[in-house]
């Protein structure tokens, strides 16, 4: 990669070791020992992150563009990734905590799969955090007395991961490739079947399923009420998806790079929400900003550790071996279910478009070959879908467990989530790859 002044430094690949590190940190300490994490989980993420800022700042001071050096001026862009990524992903967890959805009445088998099916389309219009956050609690509520793990794992599976395919709001690894410069209606266009088969095979499991399950005494034959608490909430929750398309907008009238007036935006609008909504609302949806705290700090080292990890990538993703759709579906599925998909996404992303800046231009101009067109279909496709995997593949799956286990439900362990994910999910998986990437490729 070359940058106007000057080139680029070869990455060593022990400068990918903080990113890993950092990623198997958060794999594996909330098992190993919780306590110690809850306490101390910005530390890994502030010393991980710290190495490799302070590496780029000293050992790559070449000059590279604007007469910063390459280490200060990959920081700075990896910054300034963050930022938007965190404003969107945080902003709409907080704005959906001042909605409330009261619900009255009970669920049953035909009942809770039009839910989730509502809850699959939700998702790519606030995300598939918003869309968790609004929709468990009611989920929840409406199953009184006849809920079972079960119910929350195809939650987690649909509305938490799988639904959100369709739009680069609805789930973080798109958003982060509508960052980087994929159009916004790209997904859509070659994602739908896929959400179609994936999502419909789900929702046709999940009633054959809740069918079997029997319904408390009195309860089955409750009318259905519903009533949305919070029009502040919904406003801001208009305005942080107007946010998306603020820096498009003004790059058409001005040159706005390095300014993230959209993301500035989303800021505002979710600390507005966040003092509207008061302590009532807060109070009736559980709301806590600790989740906020954890995928904000936790994002901002791997944002700084993934940096090297790209670069690398950038420089020798050809010499992998991973360079057919098939290879990247399983290659980033296998990674998104075990590791958090967005960096993920990012890292495989990289290594499919290989040297060179990534921005709107070149990747349009990129995307025009069906090859590559083929191979970032595979590598979106997988890192949303196999996120659902393990409880730590997308930021919805652990916050969804949490709030389900504060209304006693008793959720399957780790290996007991990832053995029900096995059974149900990976089939359809396998499924999609047989007849998207082998009979009908596109």
């Amino acid at each position: 990669m070359h940058g106007h002044d000057g080139p680029a430094p070869a990455i060593p690949l022990w400068l990918c070791a903080p990113f890993v590190l950092l990623l198997a940190s958060i794999a594996l300490m909330p098992f190993i020992n919780g306590h110690f994490w809850h306490d101390h989980f910005p530390d890994f993420a502030f010393f991980f992150g710290g190495v490799v800022a302070a590496y780029y700042a000293v050992a790559f001071n070449m000059p590279f563009v604007h007469g910063t050096s390459y280490g200060v001026y990959t920081m700075l862009h990896a910054g300034l990734e963050y930022y938007s990524f965190i404003a969107l992903v945080v902003g709409l967890f907080v704005v959906s905590g001042g909605i409330v959805i009261d619900v009255q009445g009970h669920a049953d088998a035909r009942m809770n799969t039009i839910l989730l099916a509502i809850g699959a389309v939700v998702a790519n219009l606030v995300g598939t955090t918003g869309a968790s956050m609004l929709l468990i609690r009611p989920f929840m509520r409406l199953n009184a007395g006849r809920i079972k793990a079960l119910h929350v794992v195809f939650f987690i599976f649909i509305v938490s991961n799988c639904g959100g395919a369709l739009t680069p709001i609805g789930d973080p690894p798109l958003y982060l490739g509508f960052l980087k410069g994929v159009p916004f209606t790209w997904t859509i266009q070659h994602l739908w079947q896929d959400w179609l088969l994936v999502n419909g095979l789900l929702l046709v499991a999940f009633f054959v399923f809740d069918s079997r399950v029997g319904h408390p005494e009195g309860k089955a034959k409750e009318k259905f009420h519903f009533r949305v608490r919070g029009r502040a909430g919904v406003i801001c929750l208009l305005l942080m998806l107007a946010g998306v398309f603020v820096d498009p907008l003004l790059k058409k009238f001005a040159n706005f790079e390095g300014f993230p007036v959209g993301a500035t935006v989303q800021t505002v609008v979710a600390i507005s929400a966040y003092f509207l909504a008061g302590n009532v609302l807060h109070k009736a949806n559980h709301f806590d900003l600790f989740p906020a705290k954890e995928v904000g700090l936790l994002f901002l080292g791997i944002f700084a550790t993934m940096a090297p990890a790209l670069g690398y990538l950038a420089e020798n993703g050809a010499k992998l071996g991973i360079n057919t759709p098939t290879a990247f579906y399983f290659a980033t599925g296998s990674l998104s279910a075990v590791l958090d998909n967005a960096p993920t996404y990012l890292n495989f992303f990289q290594a499919a478009f290989g040297a060179g800046e990534m921005n709107a231009a070149t990747i349009h101009a990129w995307l025009l070959d069906p090859v590559h067109s083929g191979e970032l279909h595979a590598i979106s496709t997988a890192a949303v879908f196999f996120g659902a995997m393990t409880y730590i593949g997308n930021g919805p799956n652990f916050m969804v467990r949490s709030i389900a286990q504060s209304w006693s439900i008793k959720m399957p362990s780790f290996f007991g989530y990832l053995g029900w994910a096995a059974a149900i999910l990976l089939p359809i998986l396998v499924l999609n790859w047989f007849l998207f990437f082998v009979v009908w490729p596109r």
